[in-house]
């Protein structure tokens, strides 16, 4: 499989976008997490290709090699969104089918909220609806206990400081400690600490959950999904309770949930054929 890899100008910034597959294949966009980049879909990209698929996924706003705009503020999620508006109109589609993953599921939700007419189909993986997100980092004590990081994130420099010191021991134990034994190899944490050791990387990573506890996020009224939707779940997840997926189908009009009892926060590592198969399965039909 041969990758393509671009730099692309969307909303006043340029992002690194790794492409493969047919250019005339159904567009599949996926939008990674934290604290990963586009070899988050490593699993993904021969299967979607092999499909059929023209394969897009970018390394979001302040990753890897794109670009990292100064402050805080360049990174509320609506910044976030119109990135990937602007990059699927640099591509030149009406209408993409888009996959997120942990933040990159959050901008996804929000965009198919916000924009549902540039979507065909919205896949999620273990980050529930806005909504319900919200509801349950009010209410939910184990949830408020999961989310303890995303806490501490808000403290300037020592965050930055603990996830960089003895070689990114703690970025790579926070990722090793939440998957399972092998979700992650050593090869894949070399390409990881590659990606956090560009300039200003992990500051601009951090400053993603920074921005959310700013300048929270202004949704319309309407809150429904209105475009077909799969949601896939990890159940050992540590960051996120499984409870939270059901409540967030109930925001969909055509929702279709799946758990996976032994996969964690990571799921298309976790259980990579079975992902692939139901995503396939999900954007041809």
């Amino acid at each position: 499989m041969r990758l393509e890899e671009n730099y692309i100008e969307t909303n006043g910034i340029r992002l690194r976008v790794v492409e493969a597959g047919p250019k005339s294949g159904p567009p599949v966009l996926l939008l990674h997490g934290f604290p990963e980049f586009s070899y988050g879909w490593r699993k993904q990209f021969p299967a979607l290709v092999e499909a059929g698929f023209r394969v897009i996924a970018p390394d979001q706003r302040g990753y890897n090699l794109s670009d990292k705009p100064k402050g805080v503020k360049a990174y509320r999620v609506e910044e976030l969104v119109n990135d990937v508006v602007g990059l699927i109109d640099a591509l030149d589609y009406e209408k993409v089918n888009l996959v997120g993953h942990d933040w990159g599921a959050i901008v996804a939700w929000t965009l198919a909220i916000r924009q549902p007419k540039r979507l065909h189909r919205l896949g999620i993986l273990n980050v529930p609806h806005p909504a319900v997100m919200r509801r349950f980092l009010q209410r939910d004590l184990d949830q408020i206990r999961r989310s303890w990081y995303a806490f501490f994130f808000q403290l300037p420099w020592l965050p930055e400081a603990r996830m960089r010191a003895g070689d990114w021991r703690g970025a790579a134990r926070a990722m090793r400690g939440s998957g399972r034994l092998h979700t992650f190899t050593n090869g894949d944490m070399v390409e990881y600490k590659k990606a956090w050791s560009q300039p200003g990387t992990m500051n601009a990573m951090i400053n993603w959950y920074r921005a959310a506890a700013r300048y929270g996020l202004q949704m319309p009224k309407d809150l429904r999904v209105h475009v077909p939707t799969l949601m896939l779940w990890g159940m050992k997840d540590v960051a996120l309770t499984h409870r939270m997926a059901r409540p967030s189908m109930e925001y969909c009009d055509d929702g279709r949930l799946v758990l996976f009892q032994d996969a964690t926060h990571w799921v298309q590592l976790d259980a990579a054929e079975q992902v692939n198969e139901l995503l396939i399965e999900f954007v041809k039909s």
